[in-house]
């Protein structure tokens, strides 16, 4: 006999053919709008699933003989050049989980990167060990209590307490050696987990609309929701009102936007589940309220409900390790319990059953359709951005910026410009037109991996994280501080209007900044926060965005960041071959990674110039980037060699991408430099710190800090005196003259002609690598202008097309023979330096 169901005002869910129906009656009614639906089953299974026996009823329609939406229970939307088709009705209180991926707490995850995820997985296990011993360290500490409580003072009794001593010292410094294990990977790990990364979901290989994580662990989707859940509710801390009580008095008092999302989950006894559920797009912070209200964890909803924490009387017993997995059966088991302890005579004002009755079902609009589901997750988080840009809820400061440069990001591809922009700001890109922008677009916003930034690496350079990183940040430089065109001579007294040019109107208009002739010093500040705040998602270590203040100042918040368009590589090479611009542009590359690093290089101006003694020397961020600037062309500091600048600089450049802890030479345990005279409490040494460099380049046995790198480039090394020859950048071999009785410009003596020499020996490898570099692109791109001046011949002698005009002809003939001239030139050079190289 089957037990009749109890009514009450929790909801019960339809049955697997009312499911079919609205499968359906979607499906139908995507395909008249001309937009793709989500998988079936996801339909059936996430959506059907979650929506009253009532509801679904009230949802289908028959038309010619088939099943679908009546007009007033979808809308289609217009977001962006896509269009959203919304599902409108009321779902079950309990079935929505906050989304991930929630823009305010965007701060709190870090790349999704394949070694953060290992760490993470590393951590849980090593969490689980640590509570196991904190268990049996308290289990030991009951038996040494008991031991010395224990009455008798005989030799046995004595070797029992000894051995429950022991015992407990054992486990506590266990407990003491996990704790550390601990706290080295949350250091690795940054504080902050990797962004789980969505991609559209696929049916008979077609993109759906609807969304997908990869498959993980049972354990890792406990912890990662664990984790997002935690964040959202420290962000909804700022709210002006209890959210929780404010949905029990008067209920959810708006619709919130949810998508379709499947969760594959990998069991301990290796089967796997897919589990379709509805994610909050919009009103994350309603979601989880809703949750708390019900008493309900989102990881249950999206692992797993343990059969134990909703037990039926049908049920023989309860298993803790039976996971109930049916959307249908949680909820109507949840129903039913609410129901049963709302029917008492006097339920207590705590209870669910009482505090979830006006939030039993809530409306809501659910993604149902698409035009193009490949994009569908950008949608939906413009859609989240412009609906918390636009609230009065306090959004956090780096939140909101990132919020703000994604926007922007979305300007220029809306405007159809950012291929443009990217294109203008490499010119020695491979392959600029060969752009995929929904991938850059996802890549600078933190929002997927950087290999669609790869056309922009220049041709004959290697692909490395490094690179797409450095390629990232100059892409962002150029996107938040445009280049303007220069201005035009005046030829009258008229008033003229500046040209901003395409790029700069884009920023404005986002950003909403005032006339380009008003930029200030506040406008500077503003763009220079934004620019750090989206540099920082590039990191795994994320630093304070305020240690990047100074860096842009006035005149490139008007007229452009002015980048150097080298490479890394030809930097490094330049650097190294005695190029002092190089060098410093090479710092302006290193800049970021100075500041997001495991031990930060750079940080917020702090101090006080009135009181070294008692806050410290003044510092601020551009002071500490002045000083390692200056180093490189620094007589005044004997301690700071090229070879250690070389050093420290590949290292920073590489230190994000590492994967193991540096190891020092020899038996000695590296220790931070400003640590070295502690004897407990230091850093634990993970990977991504930096091995200080002495000043031949080699490593030593300490890790580069803040100390290290306010000792080894102090504030007075920024500030040259006027006219020193710190100050100056001239190269190594100017001025060089064969009187050893000269002087220099500035009166002082010349250099050491064996120094010279040694220098020269030193930079020369570097300039020949560098030639050899730029006749390898000179080669490459006369065979590139060969192929195709050979495919227009063939195109033209196959279409019958006249020959170009013979004035055209002879021009580029002209060009092409005065480049032909130079390079007939310089190989007569390179013969002689061939014959120098013997002498050397």
């Amino acid at each position: 006999m089957v037990a009749k169901r109890r009514d009450g005002i929790f909801p019960h869910i339809g049955t697997d053919t009312w499911g079919r129906n609205l499968a359906d009656a979607i499906e139908n009614t995507c395909a008249e709008h001309g937009v793709v639906p989500p998988p079936r089953q996801a339909i059936t299974e996430g959506l059907a699933t979650a929506l009253p026996d009532t509801e679904i009823r009230g949802l289908i329609a028959n038309r010619g003989g088939k099943k679908v939406l009546k007009p007033s229970a979808y809308r289609l939307v217009q977001a962006g050049d896509e269009q959203v088709l919304l599902l409108m009705c009321d779902v079950h209180g309990a079935a929505v989980v906050p989304w991930d991926l929630n823009d305010r707490t965007v701060g709190c995850w870090s790349p999704p990167v394949a070694e953060a995820s290992q760490r993470v997985k590393e951590l849980i296990a090593a969490e689980l060990a640590l509570h196991n011993a904190r268990k049996t360290a308290k289990t030991a500490e009951k038996e040494r209590e008991s031991c010395r409580r224990a009455a008798g003072d005989d030799t046995y009794a004595a070797q029992a307490l000894a051995a429950a001593t022991q015992k407990h010292k054992d486990a506590e410094r266990r407990v003491g050696e996990l704790e550390g294990e601990c706290q080295a990977l949350l250091t690795a790990l940054g504080g902050r987990r990797p962004r789980p990364v969505v991609r559209a979901a696929q049916e008979n290989r077609e993109p759906k609309a609807a969304l997908t994580l990869a498959e993980q662990p049972y354990e890792v989707a406990v912890h990662m929701q664990r984790y997002a859940a935690e964040n959202l509710e420290r962000a909804g801390k700022t709210r002006g009102y209890d959210l929780a009580e404010s949905l029990v008095d008067a209920g959810q008092l708006s619709k919130g936007m949810n998508v379709l999302q499947q969760w594959q989950i990998t069991h301990p006894d290796g089967t796997v589940s897919k589990l379709w559920r509805l994610a909050a797009v919009t009103g994350n912070n309603r979601a989880l309220a809703r949750l708390n209200i019900f008493r309900v964890r989102p990881e249950h909803l999206v692992t797993g409900m343990p059969q134990s924490l909703l037990p039926m009387p049908k049920d023989k017993k309860a298993d803790p390790e039976l996971l109930l997995l049916s959307q249908r059966e949680i909820l109507n088991r949840l129903s039913d319990r609410l129901n049963e302890a709302a029917a008492k005579p006097e339920p207590e004002a705590t209870d669910p059953s009482v505090r979830a009755q006006k939030i039993a079902t809530v409306s809501a609009e659910i993604v149902i359709g698409c035009t193009k589901p490949a994009a569908l997750e950008h949608v939906l988080r413009t859609l989240n951005v412009n609906d918390h840009l636009r609230g009065i809820q306090p959004y956090d400061e780096d939140a909101r910026l990132i919020a703000l440069f994604a926007t922007l990001v979305d300007a220029y591809a809306r405007e159809s410009l950012l291929a443009d922009a990217l294109a203008e700001a490499f010119p020695d890109a491979r392959g600029a037109d060969l752009l995929d922008l929904v991938g850059v677009r996802d890549a600078l916003t933190a929002n997927g991996p950087l290999d669609p930034l790869v056309p922009l690496v220049p041709a004959g350079d290697d692909v490395s994280p490094t690179v797409l990183r450095d390629i990232a940040v100059r892409a962002i430089t150029a996107l938040v501080f445009p280049e303007i065109p220069p201005e035009a001579p005046k030829r009258t007294n008229a008033r003229t209007v500046r040209d901003t040019g395409r790029f700069w109107p884009i920023v404005r208009g986002t950003l909403q900044e005032p006339a380009w002739s008003q930029t200030k010093a506040k406008t500077a500040e503003a763009r220079t926060r934004l620019w750090s705040a989206a540099i920082a998602q590039l990191f795994l270590h994320r630093g304070n965005i305020l240690s990047a203040l100074g860096f842009f100042g006035v005149p490139e918040t008007a007229k452009g960041a002015g980048q150097d368009p080298r490479s890394l590589k030809v930097l490094l090479l330049g650097a190294e071959a005695g190029d002092a611009t190089a060098w410093a542009a090479l710092v302006q590359r290193m800049a970021p990674a100075l500041i997001h690093a495991p031990q930060p290089f750079i940080t917020a101006g702090q101090g006080s110039e009135a009181g070294d003694g008692r806050k410290g020397v003044r510092r601020t961020p551009k002071s500490a980037l002045a000083a390692l600037t200056l180093a490189y062309t620094a007589t005044s500091a004997p301690n700071i060699s090229r070879a250690l600048l070389l050093a420290f600089a590949k290292a920073v450049l590489e230190h994000p991408d590492a994967t193991q802890p540096p190891e020092a030479e020899g038996s000695e345990p590296l220790v931070c430099y400003g640590e070295r005279h502690w004897d407990k409490g230091r850093t634990p040494i993970t990977a991504g710190m930096v091995i200080a460099p002495d000043t031949e380049g080699r490593p030593t046995h300490y890790v580069a800090d803040k100390a290290w790198f306010d000792e080894t480039f102090p504030v007075e090394l920024g500030r040259p005196a006027p006219g020193s020859p710190g100050s100056t950048t001239t190269s190594p071999t100017a001025g060089t003259s064969t009187d050893p009785t000269a002087t220099t410009v500035h009166g002082a003596p010349p250099a050491d002609p064996h120094d010279q020499l040694a220098t020269l020996r030193r930079e020369l490898p570097a300039r020949v690598e560098l030639v050899e570099s730029g006749y390898q692109q000179a080669v490459d791109s006369a065979h590139t202008l060969m192929t195709d001046f050979e495919e227009a011949h063939r195109l033209r002698v196959q279409l019958g097309e006249d020959a170009l005009p013979a004035e055209q002809r002879i021009e580029w003939m002209e060009k092409l023979t005065k480049v032909r001239a130079a390079a007939q030139a310089s190989v007569t050079t390179l013969e002689q330096v061939e014959a120098l190289i013997l002498q050397v």
